[in-house]
């Protein structure tokens, strides 16, 4: 047969190219270990339904696969997935998203952004507010200690005097907690692996907010179980929603923001927080607040580990956002016999949590060095947010809510416009937009961005951003 006599599906996809997706979506499933080793493979009628296909497109499908040995026929029985399985991939879904909502694919485009590209999708400082000047003072006093700090490595539970310090810093948020009671980690995506790895068993059940941040979705998949989500509004979660999650999937893990949720801006309020808490308490589950945007609060909000004593909250963070990203350094405080856990697994899997960040870090605290920073970033960034606010507000987009403080604002699009279909425009600009659904594990917020205001004051993200919605 020739290439123009090829049979096409309705849509004009040659009947090859049908045959070639229903390999990729089994081969995505089996990656992804939706269908996991021995499982039976829908059957050919119930295939075809699914990715709307012929019956002899899913026979010719699963028998290139037969042949490729990734699935064997049984006579009388169906397919089923052979072993071994390849190796387990983190950007594989079941229905791979576009490459421009994907998580992993996200923080990849912002992190080979070039100095001509504009980032307003990013979620860290541009690199001009950070402390250049007081870094490399600190690094040029560490130089001069013994050469300790440079070579060798820190105790297990890292460095007695940043605890000391950080516990105090805790204390000014309310959480009141023993230095013995913190464990330093390389960052605070380390601290939230270690917890998974400390408390979760593959298959168990962990909640999110829908809304979250993205890596949360990522991390959770490397670690093979079930994640849920609970709707997220302005004071915190959908408490009806979040009862009703908590009985019917009794999930092990909550795991969320302390404050200025990302990506939404908002803020927990004091009856949520006290609410959630009771449910947690109710059916017996932890909840892991992630606290790396706190030195961005004019003032402390409510901290569910104050509340509750690190009874039944883990309280993490970092200093990557606020100070420096190569200045991996971050801790978490949990309760006294969880300590000893988390620090095995801690050696186990890291060994060391970087000796050398902790000296740095503890200089720049101690010297009030970075107290003055993070006074300078929070004035530049309530001006951002009020320049960045007032800009979207007169493109047409509406303010989710009104942030107290931070850099990010979660803003709705004209009825109407994706912005998946919009982030795809402003890349062909240079510009990389976050859109909603990289956020959403229910995939509901397409109609969403989100924006740091910290790297959207330069008037192009604008103009970019108000030429894709013309074209869209």
């Amino acid at each position: 047969m020739r290439a123009s006599d090829t049979p096409a599906a309705d849509d004009g996809t040659p009947s090859c190219s049908r045959v070639e997706h229903v390999m990729q979506h089994v081969r995505e499933r089996i990656q992804h270990r939706t269908l996991s080793v021995g499982a039976r493979l829908p059957s050919i009628r119930s295939m075809a339904q699914l990715i709307h296909v012929s019956k002899s497109t899913v026979v010719d499908a699963y028998d290139r696969l037969v042949a490729e040995g990734l699935i064997q026929s049984r006579p009388g029985a169906g397919f089923y997935v052979r072993q071994p399985l390849p190796p387990f991939s983190l950007s594989a879904r079941p229905s791979a998203p576009a490459r421009e909502v994907d998580p992993l694919w996200v923080m990849r485009q912002s992190l080979d952004a070039d100095e001509n590209t504009l980032n307003p999708g990013c979620g860290w400082l541009p690199a001009t507010w950070m402390p250049e000047n007081d870094i490399r003072k600190a690094l040029r006093a560490l130089s001069r200690q013994p050469v300790a700090p440079l070579t060798a490595y820190g105790t297990p539970q890292g460095s007695p005097e940043l605890r000391q310090l950080l516990a105090l810093r805790m204390s000014e948020r309310g959480i009141l907690t023993d230095p013995a009671c913190l464990v330093l980690t390389e960052s605070g995506t380390q601290a939230l692996d270690l917890i998974c790895r400390f408390l979760l068993d593959r298959g168990d059940t962990v909640l999110v907010d829908d809304p979250c941040f993205f890596n949360f979705h990522a991390m959770l998949r490397a670690h093979r179980v079930q994640v849920i989500s609970v709707p997220f509004t302005p004071t915190g979660p959908d408490l009806t929603a979040f009862a009703q999650q908590v009985e019917q999937h009794r999930p092990r893990l909550y795991l969320t923001n302390a404050a200025l949720h990302n990506p939404t801006g908002a803020t927990i309020s004091p009856a949520t927080a006290h609410r959630v808490l009771q449910i947690a308490e109710q059916y017996d589950m932890t909840i892991v607040e992630d606290d790396v945007f706190a030195d961005f609060e004019q003032q402390p909000s409510p901290r569910m580990a104050a509340l509750d004593g690190l009874r039944r909250v883990i309280h993490t963070g970092s200093f990557s956002k606020s100070l420096s990203a190569s200045v991996r350094c971050g801790y978490i405080a949990a309760r006294p016999d969880w300590i000893d856990g988390l620090v095995d697994m801690k050696l186990a899997t890291a060994f060391e949590a970087g000796h050398f960040s902790a000296e740095l870090l503890l200089k720049l605290l101690s010297s009030g060095a970075y107290r003055r920073h993070m006074e300078g970033v929070r004035a530049r960034l309530a001006d951002a947010m009020h320049l960045t606010t007032t800009r979207l507000e007169a493109a047409g987009l509406t303010l989710w809510t009104q942030p107290r403080a931070g850099m990010f604002v979660w803003a709705k699009l004209p009825d109407g416009l994706s912005a998946q279909h919009i982030a795809q425009l402003a890349l062909e600009e240079d510009v990389v937009m976050a859109p909603g659904n990289a956020f959403s594990l229910s995939q509901q917020a397409d109609g969403y961005l989100r924006f740091n205001v910290a790297q959207s004051t330069h008037p192009r993200v604008m103009q970019v951003l108000e030429k894709a919605m013309g074209d869209s």
